[in-house]
């Protein structure tokens, strides 16, 4: 199985002091020869999606959002939500929604350099850099589009992006609709960005990461990568959307836990996890965001969030300021899963954070595993590649605020359970082989450039032509 092509590829730091060598001439676009393969069908891709154990298909909530939800007709536990504080439902965020919408509209019908700029951004824009310490903050439609917006318009041809290699997709993404070139650092590892940094001097635009990682629930050193962005002219660029309710003083992201709010060139953060709404928006200076508005795409090429949904992030966020018990009840409750799942004989992952991954490592046991615990009535979710890295499939266990502890215990031992049930089942393997040493990949505009450690522990490096998307 092929390694995903949604997720950096990269491995092993090179040694120090490393040459570059002169990039090769592009080869000319390849055409179709009488012995070329066939082109896959739409039926083709799907087979090979069943074959692999990736296949997808979406159940059905048939309530509304909460600590336990009715799944295709059935009454479940819910532990793969992203509505941290369970705001989604909250009677004043729904109350703030309907009165927004029966007051401006459904909708905004352009976008927001158009006619679509209403009053409930601006409001919900001005609480936002309050609550996060920064001069001003910029609305987007999703965080997706706040990502490839934001890196595409701030990295530029001659820049290069330096991206921790389990960022989220939109992120890669982003570095890929850039003209700039990405370097690719193994997972939160300061000494092989510092390498990269010290490699290419003059060029280093910006060092993007997720806050809290939302498939392995780690955070990244952010105190370090604010110093070595200082240190190399770049700027920082930090998703906190699974952070922000979670993780600082008052939920206000792994940005203000690390003692850095204000001093980050841009946070991301999103609407549509604890804050129960829909979009997301950029925390930047008041010249980020006049950049930002001249030059994001995804802002100025798509409509406004709708009134609703930005009166419903107002009401969660005044929620969330003024009932900090509600952010003390998710943390206890992670406390609580965590120490239940080791009990059961399972390492919850991550760092102590809402998110636990439990490593499965086969994507077919994964499925299994899960629908184990759903029959149970446990909504467990698997998560396997393109997400994750292949090899890496996992159940991502996630704790919301309203969750009732006596039901966390019995949901752990229900988990581990189905894990002990499908390894009885089969004979299953997650062993993952070790990375080869010395070699790094690191994925530029339009070229893969290979480095391979001699015998000296010197690196060269050596620039090909590669198929690039779109």
């Amino acid at each position: 199985m092929s390694r995903s092509p949604d997720r950096h590829e990269a491995s092993a730091a090179a040694g120090s002091g490393a040459s570059i060598r002169p990039a090769a001439k592009r080869r000319a676009p390849m055409t179709a020869g009488a012995g070329a393969a066939p082109r896959p069908t739409t039926t083709d891709r799907l087979a090979a999606f069943k074959e692999d154990g990736l296949f997808r298909r979406m159940r059905t909530v048939e309530s509304a959002q909460g600590p336990r939800v009715c799944l295709d007709g059935r009454d479940v536990l819910l532990l793969c939500s992203n509505d941290y504080l369970n705001l989604a439902a909250h009677p004043d965020v729904v109350a703030a929604a309907v009165a927004a919408t029966e007051r401006w509209g459904a909708g905004t019908g352009a976008s927001r350099l158009i006619s679509g700029n209403m009053t409930p951004h601006d409001e919900l824009e001005q609480r936002l850099a309050g609550f996060h310490g920064t001069e001003t903050a910029l609305l987007f439609g999703s965080g997706y589009l706040a990502n490839t917006g934001v890196i595409a318009a701030l990295a530029r041809r001659g820049d290069v992006v330096f991206s921790d290699e389990l960022n989220h997709a939109s992120i890669i993404d982003g570095c890929r609709l850039a003209g700039a070139e990405t370097f690719v650092y193994r997972h939160r590892d300061l000494e092989h960005l510092a390498w990269g940094l010290g490699r290419l001097p003059g060029h280093c635009g910006l060092i993007v990461t997720d806050g809290l990682f939302s498939m392995d629930g780690d955070v990244a050193q952010l105190g370090w990568l604010r110093e070595l962005a200082s240190r190399h002219g770049a700027m920082l660029m930090v998703d906190d959307a699974h952070a922000v309710g979670a993780l600082g003083p008052g939920g206000r992201g792994s940005v203000a836990e690390a003692g850095l709010a204000g001093e980050v060139d841009v946070l991301i953060g999103t609407l549509g996890k604890a804050l129960g709404s829909y979009g997301a928006y950029a925390c930047v200076s008041r010249e980020v965001r006049d950049l930002l508005v001249n030059t994001a795409r995804p802002l100025i090429f798509s409509t406004a969030l709708p009134p609703g949904a930005a009166a419903a992030a107002t009401a969660a966020l005044a929620i969330t300021e003024s009932d900090p018990a509600r952010i003390g009840r998710l943390r206890s409750n992670a406390s609580t899963l965590r120490g239940a799942l080791a009990a059961n004989g399972l390492d919850p992952g991550g760092a102590g954070a809402q998110i636990m991954p439990v490593a499965v490592g086969d994507p077919d046991r994964a499925v299994a595993i899960c629908r184990r615990a759903l029959d149970a009535g446990v909504y467990a979710q698997a998560i396997r590649p393109p997400t994750v890295p292949d090899g890496t499939s996992r159940l991502r266990l996630s704790v919301l605020a309203d969750h009732e502890p006596d039901e966390l215990l019995t949901a752990a031992t229900t988990i581990a359970d189905a894990f002990r049930a499908v390894s009885a089942a089969g004979d299953w393997s997650i062993d993952l082989p070790d990375p080869e040493p010395g070699e790094v990949s690191v994925e530029r505009h339009g070229w893969r450039v290979e480095a391979v450690a001699d015998g000296d522990g010197a690196a060269d490096l050596a620039a090909t032509p590669t198929a690039r998307a779109g």
